[in-house]
């Protein structure tokens, strides 16, 4: 039995399963699975609206927990922080003025950005700065419907580009295209998260 096959049946055996499997892997890498995900709704493995609310619960679950690190935690590491870093009371309240006054910009664009690989620091400090936690967590919601459903889409794209091509150009030249791909967008995520610490 090809693989496909064994996972196409086990998702049809497994539905919750596979679902809190979503979820679970959306707190720690929900990028990506969107992606992925977008190409397995293109070719019919999955539906839609359970796909995209098991990817919005994961992530957001993922937002709450950082958010709760920084509300009681974030003091005490900044504080242990500054034997090695040159971080004085005067930066910390800079940092704390400019978050309360763009706090929802601030919050909206790191969702729809996903931070540009800053999203953890932008969370933890909402938590550290005492955001209010529903108007937190709404900003995020409403980012989150964006960012997760522009992913679905740029993989729904990728899955009807492997339907089109795969009667002319075979399976292997597009699973080289999609590595290379995500290693240009990788590494200029990475050059980019470089420039802006």
């Amino acid at each position: 039995m090809q693989l496909q096959q064994w996972l196409v049946q086990f998702g049809a055996q497994h539905v919750y399963l596979i679902y809190l499997m979503i979820v679970l892997i959306a707190l720690a890498e929900g990028p990506i699975l969107s992606v992925l995900l977008g190409v397995l709704l293109r070719l019919n493995h999955f539906y839609f609206l359970p796909v995209y609310i098991s990817l919005m619960l994961g992530d957001l679950i993922g937002d709450v927990i950082l958010y709760h690190i920084g509300y009681h935690y974030g003091e005490k590491v900044i504080n242990k922080l500054r034997k090695y870093f040159t971080i004085t009371e005067e930066k910390v309240e800079k940092v704390k003025m400019l978050f309360h006054d763009n706090k929802y910009k601030i919050l909206f664009f790191s969702k729809i950005s996903n931070g540009l690989g800053l999203a953890m620091v932008v969370l933890t400090t909402a938590g550290i700065v005492r955001i209010p936690f529903w108007k937190y967590i709404r900003t995020n919601i409403l980012g989150q419907l964006l960012w997760s459903g522009a992913l679905l889409a740029l993989g729904y794209f990728f899955g009807e580009l492997y339907t089109r091509i795969h009667g002319i150009i075979g399976k292997g030249s597009l699973i080289a295209v999609l590595i290379i791909a995500g290693v240009f967008i990788f590494h200029y995520l990475k050059r980019l998260r470089k420039k802006l610490e």
